[in-house]
């Protein structure tokens, strides 16, 4: 609204220093920001014509919404939470990112799919609810040399993520699925080529690669929640342009994208994952760049105009 400032919700479960950026940020650029709790957002029909509550915004909206977390919780609770975020998207309100590029993020057997399908370079993957296919995969791979790694589907920080090794007998046992959420995410490891190893987090906001840094561990393992320390690292043509099309695969407006060294494609480099609510605090211990500077000035820049361009073509039409 004409000399109000504009007002953005922060969208997450737990406050703290991503949050405190975002909100200086904000301040900075004249908007305000303020966190809200998805799971404290519900439908009501006759709260409004537009039938969201939003705490904090009275029968209003905020102009917009940038999603900094989502609260666990049941299949049916999760859900309700998705959809509030893909409600204010059909009332036009830029959801940074939306609904629908998180759970292609969230999901990895989707993000592995989309990435397939996009060309991207990423590991040979499996998805399966059935054990005894599973173990087949590992057989086969085992025979060939390949080591493989099983995650959770849903999951981050490298939290529950085991390597199953193919051994001179064969190889070692399928782990029991009720771990996993009854299903195999099965991926083939990639080896390390220096030692110790590493991995880059390569940052991508509106579509460009600002900034990375390498994740590097005496252990397979590269996240910093599993002990890795940061490091600088150079942002170099081919790791960028790789970022870039694992982040566009998935449409986000942000994203972490974490790719591993390798020898076998042009790049240099594999994707491994690319995270839809991507935190930054350690890289940003690494480089002088403003990430949630750059990430708010995406926003009010970029997507809030795209969504005004939007909505003067449908009232046009």
């Amino acid at each position: 609204m004409t000399g109000t400032a504009l007002a953005v919700a922060i969208m997450t479960d737990e406050t703290g220093w991503h949050t405190s950026r975002l909100k200086r940020a904000l301040r900075t650029r004249g908007a305000t920001g303020r966190c809200i709790d998805l799971a404290d957002c519900r439908f009501d029909t006759t709260h409004a014509p537009h039938g969201l509550v939003i705490p904090g915004y009275g029968r209003g909206l905020p102009d917009a919404v940038i999603v900094r977390g989502i609260a666990g919780g049941t299949f049916e609770q999760v859900t309700v939470r998705l959809g509030i975020l893909h409600a204010l998207r059909e009332l036009g309100v830029p959801v940074y990112n939306d609904a629908r590029a998180i759970e292609r993020s969230v999901d990895k057997s989707m993000t592995t799919f989309l990435l397939h399908r996009a060309g991207i370079p990423t590991p040979p993957t499996w998805v399966t609810e059935s054990a005894p296919v599973a173990q087949r995969v590992l057989m086969r791979e085992s025979a060939t040399g390949h080591d493989l790694v099983i995650k959770p589907l849903f999951g981050s920080q490298g939290k529950g993520i085991a390597r199953i090794s193919a051994t001179s007998e064969g190889c070692e046992p399928l782990p029991a699925l009720k771990a996993y959420g009854q299903l195999a995410y099965l991926q083939r490891l990639v080896k390390p080529i220096s030692t110790p190893g590493y991995d880059w987090r390569v940052m991508v906001i509106g579509g460009k690669a600002v900034t990375a840094m390498r994740r590097v561990s005496e252990h397979w393992v590269h996240n910093v929640a599993q002990g890795a320390h940061c490091e600088a690292a150079e942002l170099d043509e081919p790791l960028a342009t790789l970022a870039e099309r694992a982040s566009a695969a998935l449409g986000l407006d942000y994203a972490g994208v974490d790719l591993i060294p390798c020898d076998d494609n042009p790049y240099g480099a594999t994707v491994i994952e690319v995270n839809g609510v991507a935190a930054w605090r350690g890289l940003q211990t690494v480089t002088p760049f403003d990430i949630a500077g750059c990430i708010v000035d995406d926003l009010l820049n970029r997507r809030m105009a795209l969504a005004n361009q939007a909505s003067h073509v449908k009232e046009v039409a």
